[in-house]
């Protein structure tokens, strides 16, 4: 497939546009690109339009990692394909961008599956994922000692036995070029809060039942304070719940956006 590119606010965002019917946009997690979503375009491209996009400082996208100027890409991305409405699927700290925009354009968004989700207190994500440790890993080893130590963490180990996806993982996380691990970039400012309550889209909370316990914590309480959430919690997955349960994952997102994200087109 040719790979297309977009300019946007100073980043070169690597991006595929496929499908056709109700946009979605679709957010990766952190170390990964939008080659992580293969499985869902293939499953939902007959009846959505699905666009994924390399965050910034990631895959094969320019820039540095920035959920704050995520949310600004996905409004430039809206303005450039014309769209007045769009569904979001977030993952990990996808779902924060996801968050971060349907807070600040809430009648732009039909729908929100929200996968994996970190909290958004700043200090229990550094609890999850340590970045001053793999700051200093990465500086004194190199991107290749972060790598090694990352692909052993339990937010990347799936639980099936699939050598395709396990393979999908190890490419992505070779792509990752790791700018903020080597202070490439100078530190971001903190982002503002997100405002909550101010997001009236239904939203779909998926969990797998593996995940981290501070993962489905932060899933629950997600899930009570939007307006109108559920919750579902995925068998025989662990946090990468759209690799190991691709099928069910598939299914569950095809029905809820089927109920939610013709609203508007």
């Amino acid at each position: 497939m040719r790979e297309t590119y977009l300019e946007i606010g100073g980043a070169r965002l690597r991006y595929r546009d496929e499908g056709q019917g109700p946009a979605v946009i679709l957010l990766h997690g952190w170390t990964f690109d939008l080659e992580m979503w293969d499985p869902q375009v293939a499953a939902l491209r007959g009846e959505f339009r699905l666009l994924r996009f390399d965050r910034r400082g990631h895959g094969y996208s320019s820039g540095a990692p920035d959920t704050a100027a995520d949310a600004a890409d996905i409004a430039a991305l809206c303005r450039h394909f014309d769209l007045t409405s769009v569904a979001l699927l977030g993952m990990s700290q996808g779902t924060r961008a996801a968050l971060r925009f349907a807070s600040g354009s809430p009648a732009q968004v039909t729908a929100l599956i929200l996968d994996g989700p970190p909290s958004l207190n700043q200090q229990a994500i550094d609890d999850d994922v340590p970045m001053d440790h793999f700051r200093e890993l990465a500086r004194r080893g190199g991107l290749d000692a972060f790598r090694r130590e990352w692909r052993n963490h339990a937010l990347v180990q799936l639980c099936t036995e699939d050598t395709q996806m396990q393979s999908r993982v190890h490419a992505m996380i070779e792509r990752y070029p790791g700018r903020e691990l080597l202070g490439a970039a100078a530190p971001l400012p903190a982002a503002p809060p997100i405002a909550l309550e101010s997001i009236r889209a239904p939203a779909l909370i998926l969990s797998g039942a593996y995940d981290l316990p501070s993962r489905m914590q932060s899933a629950l309480e997600l899930c009570a304070k939007l307006p109108a959430a559920e919750h579902a919690i995925l068998p025989e997955a662990g946090h990468l719940i759209n690799l190991d349960q691709p099928a069910l994952y598939g299914r569950l997102c095809r029905a809820f956006l089927q109920r939610h994200a013709c609203i508007g087109q």
